[in-house]
């Protein structure tokens, strides 16, 4: 692997964050380095992007703002899995496997996430835990699938698009998906995270300022590589990090720019910087294959 494909960007921006004195170090490469060393004897995490379908032909302006709107891309649609020590195996993200939304993308090459996840050895009753990123169907609709696992959600995530009936605030969340995660909270299951910067598990890091939802959060996770970011939709593409570009379709395009600058920082290396969903990740790690990367 190599990181020159983002280092111009890197240092630009980079430039930009010492101008307005933001601390980050820089090694000879152009990496931003993580403003601190992860606490001697956190859990190391085994950290696997995992493609559950394909939406064919999408409209790269709905990605990277700006772009040609004639051009396509075959975009994945990925959950993420974190194999942890003593048993403690981790989503990022559910997936989807019906409703309408789902039938409506018309989407080739699906497979089941909790049968998607048995390609990294595991069977939905192995899954511990699910940190959902945001509301979206493609992310959320599959938690039903893990029938063992806690489910965490930023708090305000949960308020803002739920009431109290467990039907849907704002059109954002389909109906089925704001029942199921209401049924779930009151079984206990929900675990609400207040705010940024939350170590909710030892090695596992959540973070908030992005506004692809009203409170989506990413993930930053220690593995044996260093620490790895997984953006989920705040960041689509790697497109997006290097030209600086927010998504086509965000409302902020500001807290677009600002969690892109964050993540640089918080990485060990930008190439561990995992955006939601560009088909370049399967082949910047092409190790397993079969629609799995492992990210090292």
């Amino acid at each position: 692997m190599t990181d020159r494909f983002l280092t111009a960007a890197v240092l630009a921006q980079l430039a930009v964050l010492a101008g307005l004195g933001v601390g980050v170090s820089v090694s000879a490469a152009g990496q931003a380095r993580p403003p601190a060393t992860p606490a001697p004897g956190s859990p190391v995490f085994e950290v696997y992007a995992v493609r559950y379908a394909t939406s064919p032909g999408l409209a790269a302006s709905m990605l990277v703002a700006g772009a040609d709107p004639s051009r396509k891309i075959d975009i994945p649609f990925m959950i993420w899995v974190l194999k942890g020590p003593h048993g403690r195996n981790v989503l990022v993200d559910a997936g989807s496997y019906h409703g309408s939304v789902f039938e409506r993308w018309k989407l080739t090459d699906v497979l089941k996430p909790s049968a998607a996840i048995g390609k990294v050895g595991l069977a939905p009753g192995d899954i511990t835990d699910v940190i959902i990123t945001h509301i979206h169907w493609d992310h959320v609709n599959g938690v039903d699938l893990f029938p063992s696992a806690r489910v965490w959600m930023q708090r305000e995530e949960f308020t803002h698009y739920i009431d109290d009936e467990g039907k849907p605030k704002d059109q954002a969340i389909t109906p089925d998906d704001a029942a199921m995660l209401a049924k779930l909270r009151k079984g206990g299951r929900v675990v609400f995270v207040d705010g940024d910067a939350k170590e909710i598990m030892p090695g596992v890091t959540v973070y908030t300022g992005g506004k692809h939802t009203f409170a989506s959060q990413y993930v930053a996770v220690r593995s044996a590589a260093g620490t790895i970011v997984l953006a989920s939709d705040n960041v689509y593409l790697y497109e997006n990090l290097e030209k600086h570009l927010p998504s086509g379709s965000t409302d902020d395009k500001e807290a677009d720019l600002r969690v892109q600058e964050r993540v640089l920082r918080l990485a060990s290396s930008p190439r561990l910087i995992i955006p939601g969903h560009d088909p370049a990740v399967f082949e910047r790690f092409p190790k397993p294959g079969d629609g799995v990367a492992r990210i090292e």
